[in-house]
């Protein structure tokens, strides 16, 4: 068990995706004038999401709505009570404002697309198969948690009404059809629609370029996470602590959630990225929108500077260690 761990540990530490990110850390933090245009990198997401939403609905396609949907609702009602449990835990634990604590709360029960298709990417590298129709559980965790999010923080101002006014259409609006979520959606019903004849039409577009815009993805986000390492000192050490120690709780959770919903060992351990992952696209953005009471440097900094660093270097490798564990 353990040199399987450290066996799966360096395959993950030594993939071109987790490499590429580390050099841009090292591009940060040596301050390179390497700088990837705006255009690029909105892109790259772009392209990474509409690949994994449509394959992912050419999977969905194949096995059927009914093998899909218990643990699609699974996801779901992981990424809605995260919050319900966090927001506590930073409120009084932490001692953070409320509307600090709801806005952590939210992005840490959404979901990160980059440390999900991380992950699938870690999965095929050891050879270890997973249900592909997985990017559903992607696209129905991200929205709830955010939703679940900005209300909490909302209960907390002084205008508890200002809830049920247009703040609140403005947050389901973009829960609903922001960018990432829309892509995710929609090209998940597209891929559902097309099937295995449509993939086989755009495959050399969707499938054998991505491993490459992933590595150039990372490492643009290696040089976001890199500037973000100074703000450490802001966040505390209780929020750098939360930033590893819930991950790894949640993680754990989703891994036994995925065992008892009937996941393969694959699915089950990527039920358990989402569950540890943490947004840092779309939570953030919803905060700007409807929390900008919150602040930035609070919800953020342990997002893409703790969390996400260490779920892509070692904790897709705990987690898959703990679904070994669980299902044998």
């Amino acid at each position: 068990m353990q040199i399987d761990f450290f066996h799966a540990l360096s395959a993950n530490l030594l993939s071109p995706a987790v490499l590429f990110f580390a050099l841009g850390i090292v591009a940060a933090l040596i301050k390179s004038d390497l700088k990837f245009p705006e255009a690029l990198y909105v892109t790259l997401t772009i392209y990474l999401l509409t690949a994994l939403g449509f394959k992912g609905g050419v999977a969905i396609s194949e096995a059927g709505i009914a093998k899909v949907i218990l643990p699609a609702l699974t996801a779901m009602l992981l990424g809605t009570l995260i919050p319900l449990w966090t927001y506590p835990l930073l409120r009084f634990g932490g001692k953070l404002r409320p509307v600090d604590a709801a806005a952590i709360a939210a992005h840490y029960g959404s979901v990160s697309a980059v440390t999900f298709i991380t992950a699938t990417n870690y999965l095929k590298g050891i050879n270890e198969p997973y249900e592909n129709y997985a990017t559903a559980f992607l696209a129905v965790m991200e929205s709830p948690a955010i939703i679940v999010g900005v209300l909490l923080g909302k209960m907390t101002l002084e205008k508890q009404s200002s809830i049920f006014n247009g703040s609140l259409k403005s947050l389901l609006r973009e829960a609903v059809f922001g960018r990432s979520v829309f892509l995710l959606v929609g090209a998940l019903i597209v891929g559902a629609l097309c099937g295995k004849v449509g993939m086989d039409k755009v495959e050399p577009f969707f499938v054998t370029p991505f491993q490459g815009v992933l590595a150039l993805f990372l490492l643009e986000m290696g040089m976001v996470a890199g500037q973000r390492l100074s703000d450490l000192k802001k966040v505390g050490p209780f929020l750098v602590a939360f930033g590893i120690i819930m991950p790894l709780l949640h993680g754990c959770l989703g891994v036994l959630l995925g065992k008892y919903v009937g996941l393969s060992l694959g699915g089950t351990t990527l039920l358990g990225v989402l569950a540890a992952s943490s947004s840092y696209i779309a939570a953030p953005a919803a905060m700007r929108l409807s929390l900008p009471e919150a602040n930035p440097a609070l919800y953020l900094t342990p997002s893409l500077a703790i969390t996400f660093p260490f779920n892509i270097t070692i904790g897709i490798p705990v987690y898959f260690a703990l679904a070994k564990f669980f299902l044998n």
